[in-house]
């Protein structure tokens, strides 16, 4: 059963360096790169973009072969939403890397457009899908691309505007044309410049973002909507704001006003393209959500999901904002790292993107462990990675003034010690045990080695199965369990009887 000792050891040695000490070299590396607290793209986005297009694509086709986007609820907001929400940050990200690229800084010598160009097709398709839209059909019926339904409407306008962009393929404008009139004109005609997402449910930040994505579409139509988007400001003026000057979260369109406060994951998404469309606006409510929302302490610091104002506000958790963390949001601070960069504020990217790279947790594979564990596995897996890629490409606006500055959190540092110190356990504590298991050997006793081998094997098998069917928890389970076998006792000592009958028998 020496075998299963070796290899057992073999295998804690090989967890210690794939999960714990590679992945803590890589992130010192990632957090070396000036570019996390400066104006470009870190190299770090690269790699990712480049490990993530052939998985995205491979994942979208069958996405788009299946079914499953029609038997999911309307309730099911990971499973309908975050699928096509994915797909268009893989394709704003690419966008950014390609433009990048263009311009000589870039670390490949083949273009993103060209290496992606099956992710990028693949990922049009799946936002443009019928089936994909089952749930928004659900919720407008058959003129669900004529109907306010402004959030669906947005990915398919942004979608289709990047693919032209990065491909120059003219196949979708008649589409792209059609949805960024009829958006337009239907938020142009509407009484306070709001449309709902769904039947009820307004959120602003939606409709700030369609109103970027028609302005962005100008530039591949030859149109101009400037006139639109500058009446559209109305819907985020006086009365439509909240008390304390920012975008809502949640508004009435019909009444044109705010219902509750504005939030954290709502400013960073807002403030991620105002300064596009409305660039004076746009620096206004980044200094009051600054003011209000941004928060240190001496481990950790980013923006809160809920105002510094509002009490009993710091443990909460929806499909938004993900868990808060001692006021701390998850998406606030994820999406906080696209908006402080577009803003120019890398006072507050340099140490939010320090604990974002810290945390997603990098493979030796390119694999971001974390993102990808708290991604919907059945429905949009590599949701938490595309977020990650795409506000790690966001640029400075133009126009707007870089401030430098900030400094690495006490959790980075923390973390790492954590990852560092757990995979040095791991490699020295099996290399220890077999030391002291030679030594006792021939000590010990193996009770039915035959069964113990059978269960050790039949375990490892399990986890292989599991990991390839992409159940790592499980297969992680069964690799601990098969670290148990084999189980061997101490020899009994021989009885004073059986001594003496030995001897008489001599």
């Amino acid at each position: 059963m020496g075998i299963c000792r070796y290899s057992n050891a073999a295998i804690l040695v090989l967890i210690a360096l794939l999960f714990f000490l590679i992945p803590g070299v890589i992130t010192i590396h990632d957090l070396s790169d000036p570019n996390i607290r400066s104006a470009g793209i870190p190299r770090s986005a690269w790699k990712l973009h480049r490990v993530l297009s052939p998985q995205f694509e491979r994942w979208a086709g069958k996405r788009l072969a299946s079914t499953r986007a029609t038997e999911l609820p309307t309730t099911n907001f990971s499973g309908t939403e975050w699928p096509l929400f994915g797909a268009v940050f893989y394709l704003w990200a690419t966008e950014s890397l390609q433009a990048e690229w263009e311009q000589g800084h870039s670390p490949y010598t083949v273009a993103p457009k060209v290496y992606a160009h099956g992710a990028i097709e693949v990922a049009t398709r799946l936002v443009i899908d019928p089936k994909q839209a089952n749930w928004v059909k659900l919720h407008w019926g058959k003129k669900y691309l004529k109907t306010e339904n402004v959030f669906y409407r947005m990915l398919v306008i942004s979608a289709l505007a990047s693919h032209t962009r990065l491909t120059g393929d003219k196949e979708y404008l008649p589409l792209l044309r059609d949805q960024v009139d009829s958006l337009s004109a239907e938020l142009d005609a509407s009484h306070h410049g709001l449309l709902d997402d769904y039947p009820g449910q307004c959120y602003p930040g939606d409709v700030l973002t369609a109103m970027a994505m028609i302005h962005r579409a100008d530039e591949v139509l030859g149109t101009d909507h400037s006139a639109f988007v500058a009446r559209a400001l109305r819907g985020f003026q006086n009365e439509a704001l909240d008390s304390r000057g920012l975008v809502p979260y949640f508004a009435v369109a019909p009444l044109g006003e705010p219902v509750d406060s504005s939030r954290g994951c709502g400013n960073s998404y807002v403030s991620l393209f105002s300064p596009e469309i409305w660039p004076e606006q746009a620096r206004k409510w980044y200094d009051l959500y600054a003011q209000y929302f941004w928060q240190e302490t001496w481990t950790c610091a980013g923006f809160r999901e809920f105002p510094k104002d509002l009490p009993r506000n710091d443990w909460y958790a929806d499909v938004d904002a993900g868990p808060v963390l001692k006021g701390f949001g998850c998406a606030a601070c994820a999406f906080g790292v696209g908006a402080a960069r577009v803003n120019g504020h890398f006072e507050h990217a340099y140490p939010l993107t320090a604990e974002m790279l810290v945390a997603s947790w990098p493979l030796p594979n390119g694999t971001r462990l974390f993102p990808r564990l708290l991604s919907n596995a059945a429905d949009a897996p590599y949701l938490g990675e595309a977020a990650i890629l795409f506000n790690l490409t966001r640029l400075p606006a133009e126009g707007v003034s870089i401030k430098t500055g900030g400094s690495m959190p006490g959790f980075v540092l923390i973390f790492l010690a954590l990852q560092f110190g757990l995979g040095l356990i791991l490699l020295i504590t099996p290399i220890l045990s077999l030391r002291q298991w030679r030594k006792q050997h021939p000590s010990m006793v193996l009770r039915r080695p035959g069964a113990q081998l059978g269960v050790w094997a039949g375990l490892l098998i399990a986890c292989t199965i599991c990991l390839f069917s992409g159940k790592t928890l499980i297969a992680l389970l069964f690799l601990v369990c098969a670290q148990l076998f084999p189980r061997d006792q101490r020899k009994k000592a021989p009885s004073p009887d059986s001594e003496s009958k030995s001897r008489s028998r001599d």
